[in-house]
């Protein structure tokens, strides 16, 4: 029984070490995924620009506002801002928010307010213009005939788009027209013959994400609607380091500060609820990494109320020990009461939480909603750690010889 209760601790002090490892180190020497240097943050964070659009159109659709967003996207990303991000905000409007970036107004100017798609030939000259477009939309069928289906994007036009499109294709047969969106050529289809009908397909290798991604760039060129400035504003990239570090150092002392007290109010059991909140904040940074999640100032406010949560999960658990031994049990038998009497008020208070932090994702923006994710993922991760991982160091060290109900927290008057 000590042998195995041995075993059990050393197995968690080795998940810990790796844990704590890939946190500060992360997996790869270049990219170190999975590490705490490997997680977005926010421009609160780290300093940056942030424009809020609107649509100058009433009653647009989600399809709409889908083009757009993946229109700015790609126009973000052909600038060479990768870090930066585009989501809808609201029913029509749209966030961006670029990391690094100092001037706001610049920004806007490089991005510019509309989409420009044009078709060209092969010596440059414009063909047509996204205004001739009706629809564009992502489609499957066996195109070359040969009995294998393949993506493909499908072309409407307007009705004088047609009639320039069959012009177009009559006298390029045989060559090439280049869709081109924002300056960069997006597909480069050769003409076989005369289109008449208003109806064009462009093939290549597509998957079915790069087939319905350059659907959406294309209606993203055609829409009917501006996308007008309504707000923008700077952070300053010291101001934003600033914000991180006073965020981290009031972090770590509150940490410390709950540490100290657990181990001082519950001894040995305190001792195993700290080692549980270490390998929950490692779990929890780790799943920031996984789950590609930006993190901001009201994010980390998420962290930090999880953590509570979890050390109020543990407190309950002790408490009902406490009881349990009072009451003439063994500890043994008090530590498997306990956990099972506190089981559904940690769960219910948990998943009232959860529901709550649900309703913040599903309808806010923004830095509410990164609030919301931290606060979820912690729930679920300080759960785990309270029921479980509590449970199975406590298991241990009581195997390994300290089983007096003193050492966990018992104080007989």
């Amino acid at each position: 029984m000590k042998g195995k209760s041995i075993f059990s601790l050393f197995i968690t002090l080795v998940v810990t070490v790796v844990l704590v490892f890939l946190c500060v180190f992360g997996v790869g020497k270049d990219s170190k995924t999975l590490s705490m240097a490997n997680i977005k943050l926010g421009l609160d964070l780290s300093g940056g620009a942030s424009i809020l659009y609107e649509a100058d159109k009433a009653d647009v659709t989600e399809e709409e506002m889908a083009s757009a967003v993946s229109l700015i996207q790609g126009r973000l990303d052909r600038k060479g801002w990768t870090e930066a991000e585009c989501s809808k905000s609201g029913d029509n409007r749209i966030l961006v928010e670029i990391p690094g970036v100092d001037d706001a107004e610049q920004a806007i100017a490089e991005l510019g307010q509309t989409a420009q798609l044009m078709f060209m030939d092969m010596e440059g000259n414009v063909l047509l213009t996204g205004s001739d477009v009706a629809d564009a939309k992502k489609e499957v069928a066996d195109v070359d005939g040969n009995g294998v289906t393949e993506p493909y994007v499908s072309l409407k036009f307007t009705e004088e788009g047609t009639q320039k499109f069959a012009e177009a294709t009559k006298n390029n047969i045989g060559k090439q027209i280049a869709i081109v969106l924002d300056d960069s050529i997006q597909s480069a289809p050769t003409v076989n013959s005369e289109i008449t009908d208003g109806n064009a397909m462009i093939t290549g290798n597509f998957t079915p994400e790069s087939a319905e991604e350059l659907a959406a760039l294309i209606r993203a060129g055609s829409l009917p609607f501006n996308l007008n400035v309504i707000q923008m504003k700077n952070v300053g990239a010291r101001l934003g380091a600033d914000a991180l570090e006073t965020s981290l150092n009031a972090g770590f002392i509150g940490i410390a500060i709950v540490l100290l007290f657990m181990i001082a109010v519950y001894k040995v059991s305190g001792f195993a609820a700290d080692w549980a909140l270490i390998i929950y904040v490692t779990l929890e940074l780790i799943a920031l990494n996984v789950f590609n999640v930006t993190l901001t100032l009201p994010g980390i406010a998420g962290i930090i109320l999880s953590i509570g949560m979890a050390v109020d999960a543990n407190v309950i658990i002790f408490e009902r020990l406490k009881e349990e031994l009072l009451n003439g049990r063994t500890l043994r038998s008090a530590v498997d009461s306990g956990f099972k009497r506190a089981f559904p008020a940690i769960f219910d208070g948990n998943i009232t939480t959860l529901i709550a932090a649900g309703v913040l994702f599903w309808l806010g923006t923004g830095t509410v909603k990164g609030f919301a994710q931290t606060l979820m993922i912690g729930i679920v991760i300080s759960m785990f750690t309270a029921l479980v991982v509590t449970r199975i160091i406590i298991k241990g060290l009581m195997g390994v010889g300290i089983v007096n109900p003193k050492h966990y927290g018992l104080r007989i008057k």
